[in-house]
This record gives structure tokens, C-alpha cells and sequence, in this order.
């Protein structure tokens, strides 16, 4: 049997205990969307400065420009339910949370490109990058600790680890690769940021999810 991590849903309790688990529902739902609209505002500032996205933004960008049908964020939504079914095969086990993730994370994202302006201020650009990348992995940190299951893209990765016994990095970096080059070729936006986030976010994210996790009442 595989441990658990944190971000996996707990499988006791049958479809309620799925939808609405026992133990602290307000706080771990309340956490969740938090988590999804910190990640949704991080996305959004690391766009509008310009200077390079996070990996799987680059594709969610290069789709959308190169095909004018969605927003970023509708593409998010839309690779996020592709990728959900990949957790098939891999025998992944998803959470309430992973539904709302792939379904609503996208939205967050939308909205937050909305309000939020780019500039031409290359120091505040930089700025803009930085916040963008330490929100967007606090977010990630937060979701995750609300315990209701990791997002899609989460999922595929340790979803791949399971079955395979790679290791993580490895898995993580090589998912990224992939998903940056058919980004860029797209026409996604490739830079500074995609490198910074790759070696930075990991790091933000395990200092802080022991402080987000929530731990059972």
C-alpha cells in the first residue's frame, strides 16, 4: 500500500464522507477555495509581468492564443478534466477537491487576470513575478492542506510515481519539460519565470504545508 501524502482525499466514509468529510468541513472547504484563489491571483501577476510563466501556464497561454477558442483560464479547466482522466489507469484516487480544483481553478484564474493590470516597468514586473510565484506555491500549500485531494496535475505525477518508482523530481521535471516545449511551440510564453518558478515553488511549498495541513479534530 502506497503512504499517504498530503492533498490525498480520504477514502473512508463512502459518497458522503467524499462530498463532505467529518471531521472540520467548513475550515477544510474554506481553505480549499482560499487556496484556489491565492493560486488564481499568482497565475495572474506572474502573466501580466511578462516575463515568462510557470510551466503548465505556458501550454494553458500557447492553447489559447494559438486557437482563440478559450481563455487561459478555460484552457486550464479544459487540460485539467483531460488530465483528471488520466488518473484511470494510474488507479489515482481523487478527492472532492480535485473535482472543484479542475473545475473552478481556471475561473480564479480568469478573474484575477481581470482585475489585475500589467505595467512597462521592468523593475515592477520583476515584482509582479516574484509575488506571483510565492502566491501561486502558498496557494498550492494551502488547497493541499485542506486534505480533500490533490489537483489533476498533482495527481499525474504521483500518480506516475506509484506505478513506476521513479523519483519524484525526476517525474515532476520531466512532466514540465513536456508541458513547456508543446507551450512554447504553441506560442506560450517562455522565460525567467518558468525557470524561477521551477527551482523556487517546491521549496515555498514544502516549508509551508506544514502549517497549512489540517490536522484532524
Amino acid at each position: 500500500m502506497r503512504p499517504d501524502v498530503v492533498g490525498r482525499a480520504d477514502a473512508r466514509g463512502g459518497l458522503r464522507g467524499w462530498l463532505v468529510p467529518a471531521d472540520r468541513p467548513a475550515r477544510r472547504f474554506a481553505q480549499l477555495l482560499a487556496g484556489l484563489a491565492v493560486q488564481g491571483l499568482g497565475t495572474a501577476l506572474m502573466v501580466h509581468a511578462a516575463v515568462g510563466n510557470m510551466p503548465w501556464d505556458v501550454l494553458h497561454e500557447g492553447l489559447a492564443e494559438a486557437t482563440g477558442v478559450l481563455s487561459l483560464g478555460g484552457w486550464m479547466m479544459v487540460l485539467g478534466v483531460l488530465v483528471l482522466l488520466a488518473w484511470i489507469p494510474l488507479r489515482e484516487r481523487p478527492g472532492v477537491g480535485t473535482v472543484v480544483n479542475a473545475l473552478t481553478a481556471g475561473v480564479w484564474a480568469d478573474l484575477f487576470l481581470t482585475l489585475v493590470s500589467g505595467t512597462d516597468e521592468l523593475w515592477v514586473r520583476a515584482a509582479m513575478g516574484a509575488a506571483g510565484i510565492l502566491a501561486h506555491a502558498l496557494g498550492t500549500a494551502v488547497y493541499l492542506g485542506a486534505g480533500l485531494g490533490s489537483g489533476p496535475r498533482d495527481g499525474l505525477m504521483t500518480g506516475i510515481v506509484a506505478r513506476t518508482g521513479a523519483p519524484v523530481a525526476l517525474v515532476r521535471t520531466l512532466i514540465e519539460v513536456f508541458v513547456v516545449l508543446c507551450g512554447w511551440v504553441f506560442g506560450g510564453t517562455l522565460g525567467a519565470i518558468t525557470v524561477v518558478y521551477a527551482l523556487c515553488a517546491g521549496p515555498i511549498m514544502h516549508l509551508a504545508l506544514p502549517y497549512t495541513r489540517v490536522t484532524r479534530g
